[in-house]
């Protein structure tokens, strides 16, 4: 709670200076002053020896834009400074600093900055897309986005993917819808993603159409989404050859939501009921347990049961089971991409911003999967069992699929050691037939050419702009003398001596035009573009809905996940709050 002061007490203490020829003259001295002086580490609280500095600022944007809090920020300055009071500012101040950049930003307008990065983008990178939907008032709508990487991975793991909306991201509550499924590592991957303002049929109907316009035309074999009417519609309408597949997980969860009264009536239902679910392997065993548990429990007349059944073929795996899903039975993927992006942005973000922050999200994906090459070409698996056709399959998969080879050949060989002892025969496990090998789990997964995607090589990074590759080998290079003017006062005095000499030849330098076009005279700029473009068209930004405070969570929640917790009782006194081992009438 804010404690309310007033700064001005009328304190006549000063001192006047004027500048006469070459000297300066105190012309009016006070001395007396009518409050308790502060000791001169406690000034630094004062608003008038405050500020943040100009490396300061560059400091905080780069951390800020990392997603660290403000909290963390101030922790940073104040060990890069030696102490809090070193620093030369409070928290305060660098919340306001924050907040006036985001003012430029609603100044110039957040849709109108995102749209005019897209087109700056685009024309950097002929392989980069965008989709931007403007309603007649010219207000910003749902858009789309993919760059050339995305889009060329998406040409060799293109047979399963899954997309949910459960994330509520930025300003405008905006639903995050990311496309993504699993590499040859196993690894969770991105083929582009897309911020809606409703989710009608309409909505999800455009943007599958422009993910497939941006994908080549190129439609998945199975796309995994949640159970939602509106998802269905349109991918019925979009994807017709696709085999769509409604997540069992989400599925399973409605259950105690919708059959409450069965679960507390009858304790073995989940028990039978997982069972004919999970443990049925064809669709007459399913059919057969299906119906004897309808019987058993008396769930004839329950609609929502009756609906579900009908849409067996989409959620019971009896049903799927000669279907391809690379590993992915549920949306569960794209909920743990929600997780991985909830590290890098914030409920108050705006979008252009946003945009920026799912970059850097995807860029630490592909370096995971850089990371995963170079592991598998510099080590060697470990072996289980000593056969030829194990060695051979560790040079063709990469490491986690043949992790998972190895344990499905080790549950085989156990079978066929039972078998060859009874018959005598002699196992032959010499070669691994190339047919029997899936190109997508293999390290050459990605070495066909996508000719039609240009600018497409999956390891290379956004384009990082000259002044920020100059900045940071200056600072590298920097760190180090810094380090070693530390040791000792000498080293201290003839660093200060030259840096004040290097300081003085670079501000005497001809080059401020040179500088100027490539840094902004303004430090207080956010510079996201080096190339600044005339657009025929502005955008407006959507209405704010106001909220109190933040919200507690950014991802819908079904209604299992939001409901009250049932208050502990008291078994001796019948009171809540409490159990008998703490009852205070014992």
């Amino acid at each position: 709670m804010p404690e309310p002061a007033e700064t001005k007490i009328g304190c006549k203490a000063i001192m006047r200076i004027k500048k006469d020829g070459e000297k300066w003259i105190v012309n009016k001295f006070v001395v007396g002053h009518n409050h308790i002086l502060l000791t001169p580490r406690s000034t630094s609280f004062l608003r008038g020896h405050r500020g943040v500095s100009k490396v300061q600022k560059k400091l905080i944007m780069t951390l800020n834009e990392s997603g660290v809090p403000t909290r963390k920020i101030m922790s940073v300055l104040s060990k890069d400074s030696g102490g809090d009071f070193s620093v030369g500012c409070i928290g305060k101040d660098v919340e306001n600093y924050l907040g006036s950049q985001r003012r430029k930003i609603f100044e110039e307008g957040d849709a109108q900055m995102l749209y005019s990065y897209f087109l700056d983008r685009q024309n950097k990178e002929p392989g980069f897309v965008f989709s931007m939907q403007v309603d007649n008032d010219g207000c910003m709508g749902s858009y789309f986005w993919a760059d050339a990487r995305s889009r060329a991975v998406y040409q060799y793991f293109w047979d399963v993917v899954t997309f949910d909306a459960t994330y509520l991201i930025n300003i405008y509550k905006m639903p995050f819808v990311p496309f993504s499924r699993v590499n040859h590592h196993h690894q969770t991957i991105m083929f582009g993603c897309a911020l809606l303002v409703n989710e009608t049929a309409e909505s999800y109907i455009w943007l599958l159409r422009t993910w497939q316009e941006a994908m080549l035309w190129r439609a998945p074999s199975t796309i995994i989404t949640g159970d939602d009417k509106a998802m269905a519609k349109a991918i019925v309408e979009v994807l017709p050859n696709t085999t769509h597949r409604l997540c069992l997980w989400h599925i399973l969860q409605k259950f105690p939501e919708h059959l409450a009264y069965v679960y507390n009536k009858f304790p073995d239902f989940q028990k039978d009921f997982r069972h004919c679910i999970h443990e049925t392997i064809t669709t007459d065993e399913f059919e057969q347990e299906w119906n004897l548990i309808v019987v058993k429990y008396d769930l004839g007349e329950n609609t929502w049961l009756q609906n579900l059944y009908s849409r067996r073929d989409k959620w019971v795996p009896a049903y799927l089971r000669s279907t391809f899903y690379a590993g992915m039975s549920t949306t569960q993927r794209s909920e743990s991409m929600n997780k991985f992006f909830k590290d890098y942005v914030r409920s108050s973000i705006m979008v252009s911003d946003f945009v920026h922050q799912y970059e850097k999200a995807i860029d630490a994906r592909y370096f995971k999967e850089k990371e995963k090459d170079v592991r598998k070409k510099s080590t060697r698996a470990i072996m289980k069992t000593p056969f030829k056709i194990k060695e051979e399959a560790s040079l063709v998969y990469t490491r986690k699929s043949f992790m998972i080879f190895q344990d499905e050949l080790f549950n085989s060989l156990r079978y066929q050691a039972r078998r060859l002892s009874l018959t005598g025969e002699k196992a032959k496990l010499n070669r691994l037939p190339e047919h029997y090998v899936l190109d997508r789990w293999t390290i050459n997964a990605k070495s066909r050419p996508i000719l039609h995607i240009p600018c497409c090589d999956a390891q290379v990074s956004v384009e990082v702009d000259e002044p920020t590759m100059r900045r940071s080998k200056s600072m590298i290079q920097l760190y180090d003398i810094v380090e070693l003017a530390s040791q000792s006062a000498e080293k201290h005095n003839h660093f200060t001596l030259a840096l004040e000499k290097v300081h003085k030849e670079m501000l005497a330098m001809d080059e401020h035009v040179e500088c100027s076009q490539a840094v902004p005279a303004n430090d207080d700029q956010i510079v996201r573009s080096q190339v600044v473009l005339n657009f025929s068209q502005t955008v407006q930004d959507l209405p704010r809905v106001p909220t109190k405070g933040r919200p507690k969570s950014l991802r819908v929640k079904n209604p299992k996940e939001t409901q009250i917790t049932k208050k502990r009782r008291c078994s001796i006194c019948k009171n809540e709050g409490y159990v008998k081992n703490n009852c205070p009438s014992i």
